[in-house]
């Protein structure tokens, strides 16, 4: 595995081991404006070096969920709903970082159902509506969700990356 790969990786999951801490605190505090700079830090800092590392999938996901935490900053309501999908988004950012340190390769995959989720709670439908359409067009026809049947995730991933 590349070095810079698994310093990413590494300091990655040690960050979002105290953002689950600090989720918690925020869900009881959502005015607590430490709390919300200290999440969106962390997300800023992977979007960014996703950017870096040609991570796409995990940066398109961290964009959106930095937009709804920018928000939140610049004064729009905290709901209990919002930090359920910041907390479903955290989790989805680590279940994408398994697969990543599994197979050396970003795994395949869409996570548009979730971007739209906290574009819409941004309120931003118009670019939901639009990642619904982008879904649909980039979709193969005949094979629901795109998906192709030959290797492993991990092999198709890694035949991606070369």
């Amino acid at each position: 595995m590349d070095d810079l790969l698994r310093e990413f990786l590494t300091e990655t999951g040690e960050s979002l081991d105290l953002v689950d801490v600090e989720l918690v605190r925020f869900e009881q505090e959502p005015n607590n404006v430490k709390i919300l700079e200290n999440i969106f830090r962390l997300v800023h800092t992977i979007k960014g070096t996703c950017g870096f590392l040609g991570l796409p999938r995990l940066e398109a996901l961290t964009h959106a969920a930095e937009t709804l935490m920018a928000d939140f900053r610049a004064g729009r309501p905290v709901t209990a709903g919002a930090v359920s999908l910041v907390l479903a988004t955290i989790d989805r950012i680590k279940s994408l970082l398994d697969a990543l340190e599994r197979c050396q390769a970003e795994p395949e995959g869409n996570d548009g159902d979730l971007i739209a989720l906290l574009r819409d709670a941004t309120g931003d439908a118009a670019a939901a509506a639009g990642m619904a359409v982008t879904r649909a067009v980039s979709r193969p026809p005949g094979r629901p969700g795109g998906r192709r049947r030959e290797g492993s995730r991990c092999n198709r991933a890694r035949r991606r990356r070369r």
